[in-house]
């Protein structure tokens, strides 16, 4: 059970769209579940709207409301600031947060700019001085396959690593009349599948093998140049609109990379793989064995011994659901799924476990700013043509 004989940590979370439901399962949950060091209470939900703000916190078990997320900073029984908004909000609330002494969990990317990265990794080394804890949100870290995947090469077990080789597939905007969102608009969402799936592909890529990418060569293409606006983007409310917007991101990165220990990567992320809608997929390939994992076979992992025998060699499909399995001991008996929304249990937990413990949680803004980088890098390859740009 949850220790309840410290004070519990009282949450309060900027955001509530679809981040924002994902966290609320996990903050919700993970005390349900896992033997955590000190309650939590989900306080305060904050958004622009009153009406739909409300409606959320009723619906994901908030106790209060806001609009204003500086008032609730300077709030004395809120501990912990969960940032689910936009990119182009995360480094003004969370350095904002973190001045203020609030714990900060933020949804990755870090930021829109490397520039806002590093003031905000500036702002979590200040406030870590003082004790004070934050971290990025890429939960795909806390798959449990992807943790055990991580552990496997971190052992050994698939020797020295050469080859990654990672995909994020998606068509959410393969339909050319899909209006104009916010995460098309380079001033709010920073990029588009390159900073939004891509840096999965490259965050998870780096967690499992344990290097980082130090130089990068990529390409980035928009596919559509114009989409419609909105009704309520033009003050139309929900009617349809026949006006159209530019669309600033874009909508495919392909790219290449050397790491720091050797090895070699290619990456693609695209919004218009038309047929896969949520397809993330890592194969990461080494002198004796390698390893395979897909974001739509969640709960499985392929690992390939290259020392067996010839008669035994191929791919063993491990159904990663066992007591042994990172994260799994506190779910359901062996063999039983979990899914999607698990995840951003694992992120609380071990969120809470690093704030009572002291101790620098993993991905930091550090991190998350790493990531940023490399990001920079491959659209400045793109921008320029210019092949290989190192990573700062």
């Amino acid at each position: 059970m949850t220790d309840t004989t410290t004070p519990p940590l009282r949450i309060a979370m900027v955001g509530y769209g679809f981040m924002g439901a994902a966290h609320s399962q996990g903050w919700r949950v993970a005390p349900r579940f896992f033997e955590l060091p000190t309650g939590v209470e989900m306080a305060v939900l904050v958004g622009r709207d009153p009406g739909r703000t409300r409606a959320a916190a009723e619906r994901w078990g908030w106790d209060e409301t806001s609009t204003d997320w500086r008032s609730v900073l300077e709030r004395d029984d809120i501990d912990v600031v969960d940032i689910v908004t936009p990119g182009d909000t995360h480094a003004e609330i969370a350095i904002a947060a973190l001045d203020a002494g609030k714990h900060v969990l933020c949804e990755k990317p870090l930021a829109n700019t490397v520039a806002e990265a590093e003031q905000m990794a500036l702002a979590a080394e200040r406030a870590a001085e003082k004790g004070v804890r934050s971290m990025v949100g890429f939960t795909y870290r806390r798959v449990p396959a992807a943790t055990y995947a991580r552990d496997l090469i971190a052992s050994g077990a698939i020797g020295e690593v050469r080859q990654v080789r990672a995909n994020y597939l998606q068509d959410w905007l393969s339909d050319a009349e899909a209006p104009l969102t916010w995460r098309l608009k380079k001033e709010l969402a920073g990029s588009g599948a390159l900073g939004d799936i891509g840096a999965h592909a490259i965050d998870l890529a780096q967690y499992m093998t344990g290097q980082t990418l130090t130089s990068v060569s990529g390409m980035l293409e928009t596919f559509v140049k114009e989409r419609p606006l909105r009704g309520e983007a033009i003050g139309l409310g929900g009617t349809a609109s026949s006006e159209r917007g530019e669309v600033t991101v874009d909508d495919l990165a392909l790219f290449t990379g050397r790491f720091s220990g050797g090895a070699v990567g290619s990456f693609e992320a695209t919004r218009f793989a038309t047929g896969r809608k949520n397809a993330f997929r890592i194969e990461i390939a080494g002198s004796s064995g390698a390893l395979s994992f897909d974001l739509e076979d969640m709960n499985v992992l392929h690992v390939y011994d290259a020392t067996a025998p010839g008669g035994r060699q191929g791919f063993t499909r491990v159904i990663v659901t066992e007591l042994e399995h990172p994260y799994m001991a506190n779910w359901w008996p062996t063999g039983h799924m979990i899914g999607y929304e698990h995840g951003f249990s694992h992120q609380a937990k071990d969120f809470v476990e690093a704030i009572v413990a002291g101790a620098a949680p993993s991905p930091s803004f550090e991190e998350g700013l790493q990531v940023q980088r490399v990001l920079d890098a491959i659209e400045r390859s793109s921008d320029n043509g210019s092949g290989w740009i190192p990573v700062e």
